[in-house]
Order: structure tokens, then C-alpha cells, then sequence
């Protein structure tokens, strides 16, 4: 009876060390697969590209990214990560995969963006792909100095030969719950931040108004991006993971 009971416990032992390291290896193995793009995910009624490069450093940074850092919760909220994993850290992004044109659009977050480390940003934008052109972003970044502001609206030009349109502030929360937008025009792009969830402009914090002439400004449809990442490759400061959380994205056409 005792060497059944032995046997039985050395069995039970050897399967559940096994079992670990299986779990250790899967997990392992989900970082080192290297594909770009390889998880698409539905998120407030549309569907997103997940950025995945975790063996190859890539812009912007350029950094790590994992599609384990993108995911929804149980109430369809969208969750973003930046944490590390083996001594790299990882960052995360997604894009839409429809483009947009002329219209709002608008992101509801929840989290302390304004307590950022000074080496993290989080970015709320459009791109075309051709860099230094096509894009509108509003960040919340300090860009590796912490007295800088925190709040960055910019419009990059359509065309060579003009100039970005930028507008900095800083901001302070006093609850995790804000809504950002830009309004495009054909001659102007609006931007809007709120304390608080929003469809109109109550408890308006920030705004800024980019107009052309005499700023250059896109008139192609592109995708929505949202990313969470390390300036030049910078870890934070504090060696903190940062998770911030997405309640929706809306694209209303005008």
C-alpha cells in the first residue's frame, strides 16, 4: 500500500512539473513567434490589426511589440499593455482595419494618462504610412524630459515642403476617465479633450485648431491607431508595467 501511495505521489509529481514547464514554454513560445499583424480583434464595432514584432525591434521607438499586450475584457473594453517579459520590455498597438475620412473621431479612456513616465506614450491617431506626412495625432507624452508638457495635439502636412502644426498643455486629472477627439475638415482639423465620457464638448479641458492655408493638411481616408510604447526605446523610469484602458472608439462621418 505504501509503494502505491508512493508511486501514485512520484506520477502525480512528475505530471504537474511537467505541466509547468509546458506552461512556461507556451508562454514562451507565444513571444517568440514573430509574424506583423498576425491578430486581428473586434473592438466597438469595428476591427483592428494587432501589431506583433517580438523579436525585431520596430518603429515607433523603435521597440518590442506583443499581440499579448491587446486584449478585451469581459465587458468589451479594450485593454493596452506595456510591460516586461524576460528582460525585454514589449509595447502594443493596433489599427483599424477600414480607413476614415472627413469627420469625428473620438476615443473614451480610462487611466491616469496624465501620470505618465516621461519615457511612455500613448497615442490616439490616423496615418497614412508615408512618414512625416498623412497623420493626426493627439499623445500623451512627455518625450524623455519631465517638465515638458503632457498633452500633444499635431497635424503633419499633406505635402513637402510645410510645416507640422503642433500644440502642447499640461494637464492634471482628478478621476481616470477622459474623451479625445479630432474633427477633420477639408481646411481644418479640431481637437477636443473632456474630463469625464462625452459626446458634446462638456468639461472641455484642451482644445486647439489646426486650419489650412496656412498649415498643409491630408485629405486621404487612413486608419485609426492606438499605442502604447517606449520613447527612443526607453524603459520607464520607474521599471513600472503601464495598462491603460480603451471604452470605445467612434467614427461619425460629417
Amino acid at each position: 500500500m505504501k509503494n502505491s501511495i508512493f508511486i501514485l505521489v512520484t506520477i502525480y509529481c512528475g505530471c504537474l512539473a511537467s505541466c509547468k514547464k509546458q506552461a512556461v514554454a507556451d508562454s514562451q513560445q507565444m513571444f517568440i513567434e514573430d509574424k506583423a499583424m498576425v491578430n486581428t480583434i473586434s473592438f466597438s464595432g469595428y476591427n483592428w490589426k494587432v501589431k506583433h514584432s517580438p523579436s525585431e525591434k520596430i518603429g515607433p521607438g523603435p521597440n518590442y511589440w506583443a499581440k499579448q499586450n491587446v486584449w478585451l475584457d469581459a465587458q468589451g473594453h479594450l485593454h493596452l499593455k506595456l510591460r516586461k517579459y524576460q528582460n525585454k520590455w514589449y509595447c502594443a498597438e493596433l489599427q483599424s482595419a477600414d480607413s476614415f475620412g472627413m469627420g469625428s473621431w473620438q476615443w473614451q479612456i480610462e487611466g491616469r494618462i496624465d501620470l505618465l513616465d516621461k519615457n511612455v506614450v500613448f497615442g490616439l491617431f490616423n496615418y497614412s504610412g508615408n512618414d512625416g506626412f498623412d497623420e493626426m495625432d493627439i499623445e500623451f507624452a512627455r518625450w524623455g524630459n519631465a517638465s515638458n508638457p503632457n498633452l500633444n495635439y499635431t497635424v503633419w502636412p499633406a505635402q513637402a515642403g510645410n510645416t507640422n502644426f503642433s500644440f502642447t498643455q499640461n494637464f492634471l486629472l482628478s478621476g481616470t476617465y477622459t474623451t479625445h477627439r479630432f474633427t477633420r475638415s477639408t481646411n481644418a482639423v479640431v481637437f477636443k479633450s473632456l474630463y469625464g465620457f462625452y459626446d458634446d464638448d462638456s468639461n472641455l479641458f484642451a482644445t486647439a485648431t489646426c486650419t489650412a492655408p496656412p498649415k498643409s493638411i491630408s485629405q486621404k481616408k487612413m486608419p485609426a491607431f492606438i499605442n502604447l510604447w517606449m520613447f527612443q526605446g526607453r524603459v520607464p523610469t520607474n521599471a513600472a508595467s503601464v495598462e491603460i484602458v480603451v471604452h470605445s472608439f467612434k467614427y461619425t462621418p460629417s
